[in-house]
């Protein structure tokens, strides 16, 4: 067998296109667009919260993408952007404020955050050897059974959803908040009331729609606050993003190391909901997929980039298109590589207003939590049992609340006390469970 699959042509329109299969050219480039758009909003917004260049963070996940696809052997459609997962250890080893612009201290972050790849990849390493003797799926199996994966997968979905919020009110006005919902009806219509190609790139024409109707409404009608295509002008075609050099400290180290379950959590949950959405049994790749993931955390850190993760907005885009073609996402890295050398895409990524990035992140978040519980459904996932309902119920909650917890230098919050809650609370009441019968 080739390391590579054989991809196939997919031409029925409105078929499911398999991970093996491919779209015609024009299609294709249209549907690598639109994973760019949708991943574009979340890798953005996380370096912006802890004073990373957003420009290398773009070009880092489209590196970091190829990373994964190479070591997944082109069989897993996953895109890795920042993940959203370090942003509270990075907040609190570096006392960053949001807004204040560049991070002062981002070295010893990238210092933490390069640890905390090495350690992910090391547990792929055990799962990827596990799994050469058929053992890895049955331990996992037992960690993070389906009731989990989806509980976390989910999780992730509603613990964004007050970014996505406050980004869509960031203005404070009635008006802001009538464009955020004119957004989402923009991207709704188009999920409806299309079909084919069009239907695929749900995001994309909604986005472009809204921003477009939005320009109207301010520029044009003078309502609300208009679009300033100035910085746009003024911002080079091409030029090199901000690198930062990576410095290593022990107590930073201690503080966002552990983010690496969270991130095994996270890959085993999208795996998990492709695999659902495709019917193709991919946990045979899930050691690969957690090397490549692990490795683009420490290439990206590197350079002065975010950590990285498997994305569950490309995961809810697919979900909508039924388009499952590995090579979108090598069509999307190449693009998000071109445009993080470019200083004024990241201007005119700028100029979208916050109502219509929030309206679409409310859409795209939505489909995060939307895919957790599909994990839950595909897998039949018994809630008549109290183990599992009570598992999914707190760990909804703790994730949706931001619940944190801190001992010492050892810090979690929302998604993170939410998986390992998940985790451990499982393995309690199964065990307490099993004794008793």
């Amino acid at each position: 067998m080739s390391y590579f699959p054989q991809w196939r042509k997919q031409t029925t329109p409105g078929a499911i296109v398999a991970p093996d299969e491919y779209l015609p050219l024009g299609q294709s480039l249209l549907m690598g667009a639109q994973h760019v758009v949708a991943m574009f909003g979340a890798t953005v917004l996380a370096p912006l919260l802890m004073g990373f260049d957003a420009n290398l963070a773009i070009l880092m996940s489209g590196i970091g993408t190829l990373i994964f696809f190479l070591f997944v052997k082109g069989r897993v459609p996953s895109y890795l952007g920042s993940s959203f997962a370090f942003i509270g250890g990075v907040v609190s080893v570096t006392g960053y404020v949001a807004g204040s612009g560049a991070n002062p201290n981002i070295g010893v972050a990238l210092g933490a955050i390069i640890m905390c790849g090495l350690v992910y990849t090391i547990i792929g390493i055990i799962v990827w050897a596990a799994n050469t003797k058929g053992h890895a799926s049955v331990w996992i199996e037992k960690l993070m059974p389906p009731v989990v994966t989806g509980a976390i997968v989910a999780v992730i979905g509603l613990n964004l959803a007050p970014i996505a919020a406050k980004g869509a009110m960031a203005g404070g006005s009635t008006f802001d908040a009538l464009m955020a919902i004119m957004t989402i009806l923009c991207v709704g219509g188009v999920a409806v009331f299309t079909k084919g190609s069009v239907q695929r790139l749900l995001i994309l024409v909604g986005l472009i729609i809204a921003y477009v109707l939005y320009y109207v409404f301010t520029n044009v009608l003078g309502y609300g606050q208009p679009i300033d295509f100035s910085g746009i002008q003024q911002a080079a075609w091409f030029g090199l993003p901000t690198m930062s050099k990576p410095v290593f400290d022990l107590s930073a180290i201690t503080i966002i190391v552990p983010v690496a379950v969270i991130l095994v959590a996270e890959n085993l949950g999208h795996i998990r909901a492709v695999s659902a959405m495709t019917g193709q049994d991919l946990d045979q790749y899930l050691g690969r997929a957690f090397v490549g993931d692990g490795v683009a955390t420490m290439v990206s850190g590197a350079v002065g980039g975010t950590g990285v993760t498997t994305y569950a907005e490309n995961i809810g885009v697919m979900a909508v298109t039924r388009v499952f073609s590995t090579l979108l996402f090598v069509v999307a890295a190449v693009f998000a590589i071109i445009l993080g050398f470019s200083p004024k895409f990241g201007a005119l990524i700028h100029s979208i207003p916050g109502p219509v990035l929030g309206g679409v992140s409310i859409v795209v978040f939505g489909l995060i939590a939307v895919a957790g519980a599909r994990i839950w459904v595909i897998n039949n996932v018994d809630f008549s049992d109290n183990k599992n309902l009570i598992v999914a119920a707190v760990t909804l909650i703790m994730g949706a609340g931001n619940f944190a917890l801190e001992i010492g230098s050892f810090k979690l919050e929302g998604i993170g006390t939410a998986t390992f809650g998940a985790i451990i609370l499982y393995a309690l009441l199964n065990r307490g469970k099993s004794s008793a019968n």
